[in-house]
């Protein structure tokens, strides 16, 4: 071989050297890249749609992204929508013209996008809002069973189950929370509910590490009983989950109003200080709370001897807050829900970030025991208050269930993979 030849043969090795490292190097890029997750289709079985309501705040994000503004959005495409009562305010008819959803007559039907099978891969079930009776326990009888029943019978006519969401607390009445949850478990649904606040911005953050020991927790709540009753139990509960021996379920509940309620205080049932603590973290009226008329005591005792004190002050607070003493800390933890308005109620984001984890995944996010739980403390607490303030014994709410890890907007980002990351419930 003659020197030239030689060279030529070097210079074509290094050449086909250098495309080869070249072209590894590509794929690595490339697998490098994050590939986009692919849209997952969903129902929406909704009460009524109007803006501001939940179904604008939950399936709007859906249709027009996570500020509602046309930009970036959780991967989730609407496929249908059954909506149950059409109000002067309506928006679900524009809605569906502008995004090509079509509008079902029945439930059935949105499960099935007008076909013979379920094509959709979650639901979401917003029974909230809308023009409904009340019980004399002054709860609405929203829907939230019949949607469920209704879009579960649908799973059995049709041999498929998809996960589903159900907007606020189960029941409202606790055999329909009960017979929801136990329906779930019976057909392997995978189920979520309960409220934004539990996933929404806190102020400030306080750190409360799993299995803790909790030597007393109170908590404030405002407005109507039973719309945001659930939404302060809620916000307590996902605090005091976290406690040591994990969730054991309610031993009793009792509701108290008038001087029967700031007893307990006099007392010491419930401590004065964590009183003080959990409302100095919210906005309130000047003046003695105790001259509220309004104001409303949920006192229910956990099976593991934890008292639990959520106060309702329609009237006089401003906000929903939780205090809590930690046997590791000398000094008492408090924090409120930040109930942010703008962009478009964003807590709900974070909701339906949650929600779309579920969807992708199979699996409940966090725990649905936990919103069962609530439901249930809620119902018998209005029972109590609707029977002469009776502490009820309430062996059916010994409920059992662990806590996952899950963060709290502005954790996790919103345009994070719904398919890797934080903890979820496996069945």
């Amino acid at each position: 071989m003659t020197g030239t030849a030689e060279i030529s043969r070097r210079a074509w090795l290094a050449g086909a050297a250098a495309t080869t490292a070249c072209s590894s190097l590509a794929r690595q890029t490339v697998a490098a890249t994050p590939q986009p997750v692919k849209p997952k289709s969903v129902a929406a079985v909704l009460t009524a749609y109007e803006h501001g309501l939940h179904a604008d705040v939950l399936i709007g994000k859906i249709l027009e992204g996570w500020k509602q503004d046309g930009g970036a959005g959780p991967a989730l495409e609407l496929a249908a929508m059954y909506v149950e009562q059409f109000t002067d305010r309506d928006m679900a008819r524009s809605m569906s013209q502008k995004h090509g959803v079509p509008i079902f007559e029945t439930i059935e039907q949105a499960v099935t996008v007008g076909g013979e099978h379920i094509p959709v891969d979650g639901v979401i079930s917003v029974g909230e809002h809308g023009n409904y009776p009340s019980n004399n326990k002054g709860q609405t009888l929203y829907p939230r069973r019949r949607f469920f029943e209704a879009i579960t019978d649908a799973f059995r006519k049709y041999d498929k189950v998809v996960p589903v969401f159900s907007d606020k607390h189960l029941g409202p009445v606790w055999s329909d929370a009960k017979w929801m949850y136990d329906r779930a478990i019976a057909m392997k649904v995978p189920f979520m509910a309960g409220s934004s606040m539990t996933v929404g911005y806190r102020e400030p953050h306080i750190e409360i590490r799993p299995d803790c020991e909790v030597e007393a927790a109170v908590g404030i709540g405002y407005s109507g009983l039973d719309i945001y009753g659930s939404h302060a139990l809620e916000f307590f509960q996902c605090h005091v989950e976290r406690r040591q021996g994990a969730e054991v379920g309610v031993k009793w509940v009792q509701c108290l109003h008038g001087d029967a309620m700031w007893k307990v205080l006099d007392e010491g049932v419930v401590r004065q200080d964590m009183f003080d603590a959990a409302l100095a973290q919210v906005p309130h009226e000047s003046g003695d709370v105790r001259h509220s008329n309004e104001s409303t005591l949920f006192l229910f005792r956990y099976t593991d001897g934890l008292m639990g004190a959520v106060f309702m002050l329609p009237d006089f607070a401003r906000g929903t807050s939780v205090a809590l003493k930690l046997k590791e800390k000398n000094e008492i933890q408090g924090t409120r829900f930040d109930e942010r308005t703008e962009p478009r109620h964003p807590h709900f984001a974070w909701l339906l970030k949650g929600i779309e984890k579920m969807i992708h995944t199979d699996r409940a996010t966090y725990p649905v025991e936990r919103t069962l739980l609530t439901s249930g403390i809620l119902d018998r607490a209005l029972t109590s208050r609707a029977t002469g303030q009776r502490k009820l014994l309430t062996p059916e709410l010994e409920i059992q269930y662990h806590p996952v890890d899950y963060p709290h907007a502005p954790d996790p980002d919103l345009n994070s993979r719904p398919d890797q990351g934080v903890n979820s419930v496996r069945r």
